[in-house]
């Protein structure tokens, strides 16, 4: 009998059948494609082939995998800029089954996280905040929750909310107690997107495409959350987040893996097709030496990427490890697909490629879940910190 085909086999193979002939037409743009019917139709694929939801509890129909277990599948799933949205490992959804896995209470679980694990509805995180508000330094948190009899009303203002439009709820990040600029008093509440007190008041234009719901700005003015939608306890949101944000970097740096890959791929194999000075292009030394540094760049990341899993899977933060692997995944792989641009010459810079889209969706990997700067930042006074 022959073995069992591994799951990230399965989802390379699910991905180039059901994923990449939609990316391919489309050029890499979600709503062109069909938007949430698209959602829908590759979901209903992947359900039906055992992959929806890798990293989701299995008493809700999830696979279970552990962060080192993810990786691979996740790779292949980032081979394609709608394969993540297949599997229903897209951000922000991906990190907020994980939060709500290790935080939401029995009742919660119920109502959101089981539709999200089973791919019945999407949901987004509303914690950045315009200026002078809570973003790469989240002690800034502005928005405001205060107490009423039953639960809480909370007003603020929210931007970049990745996958705000036409997500079934929302996870709030709110200050509860303190001011601006203190390390504490900020709580996480769970809300329907459609109540009363909710505003979405535009999608923010960024130059990426391939995210379902857009990146938008929220206003809550005067919206209620009852009690029993407090996600984990009063003023330990903080504390919450760190739950979220370390994996949430390893998923991405695990899906981005897999579109600098692609890129790679073409990229190579027009240099082993193109005849250039009298041999193949791949034969010349300078186009050799752009391959070599991206077999390079990508073997580098997946291994740090994994160092990280390791700790968290041990139950570890990892916050030292999952920022050094961001930061140096985030050039990388920026690097290895504008390597794989130059190589192509006019062609990478065209549609008939997927270079030109890959390098449009993979540069603000450099900015989301924190600029790389306040990474280094925090890496270095972790440092000097360590010395005394």
């Amino acid at each position: 009998m022959s073995a069992p085909t591994r799951i990230d086999e399965r989802t390379r193979a699910f991905v180039a059948a059901h994923v990449l002939p939609a990316d391919d037409r489309f050029d890499g743009d979600v709503e062109a494609a069909g938007g949430e019917r698209l959602r829908g139709e590759l979901q209903a694929k992947a359900r039906e082939a055992g992959l929806l939801t890798p990293h989701g509890p299995t008493e809700y129909g999830g696979l279970g995998l552990g962060m080192l277990e993810r990786a691979a599948v996740f790779e292949e799933a980032g081979y394609s800029l709608f394969g993540p949205m297949a599997l229903n490992i897209n951000a922000p959804d991906e990190g907020n089954v994980h939060l709500l896995d290790k935080v939401a209470d029995a009742g919660q679980r119920k109502r959101y996280l089981r539709p999200l694990v089973q791919g019945e509805v999407r949901s987004a995180f509303a914690m950045t905040e315009p200026a002078p508000g809570a973003g790469a330094d989240p002690s800034a948190l502005a928005t405001r929750a205060r107490k009423v009899d039953g639960g809480w009303l909370i007003s603020g203002h929210k931007h970049f909310i990745t996958g705000a439009d036409g997500a079934a709820f929302y996870i709030i990040f709110a200050r509860t107690s303190g001011e601006p600029g203190d390390a504490g008093g900020a709580t996480m509440f769970l809300t329907p997107a459609d109540r009363d007190g909710i505003e979405l008041v535009r999608h923010i234009r960024t130059m990426d495409r391939s995210m379902l719901g857009g990146h938008c700005e929220l206003r809550f003015t005067d919206l209620f959350v009852p009690d029993e939608d407090v996600l984990g306890a009063v003023d330990e949101g903080f504390r919450y987040v760190q739950v979220r944000l370390g994996p949430a970097r390893m998923t991405h740096v695990m899906r981005w893996t897999g579109a600098a890959r692609r890129a790679h791929e073409a990229a190579v194999r027009y240099a082993v097709e193109r005849e250039s000075f009298g041999g193949r292009l791949a034969d010349l030394g300078m186009a050799q030496q752009l391959i070599a540094d991206n077999e390079i760049d990508l073997a580098a990341t997946r291994a740090l990427m994994r160092e990280a899993c390791v700790i968290l899977d041990q139950g570890g933060r990892a916050a030292k490890e999952t920022s050094i692997a961001k930061v140096f995944a985030a050039k990388a792989l920026h690097r290895v697909v504008d390597r794989a641009m130059q190589l192509c010459g006019g062609m990478g810079v065209s549609a008939d490629l997927p270079v030109a889209r890959i390098a449009r969706e993979i540069r603000p990997f450099r900015i989301y879940d924190g600029p790389s700067e306040v990474h280094r930042w925090s890496i270095a006074r972790r440092a000097a910190r360590d010395l005394r």
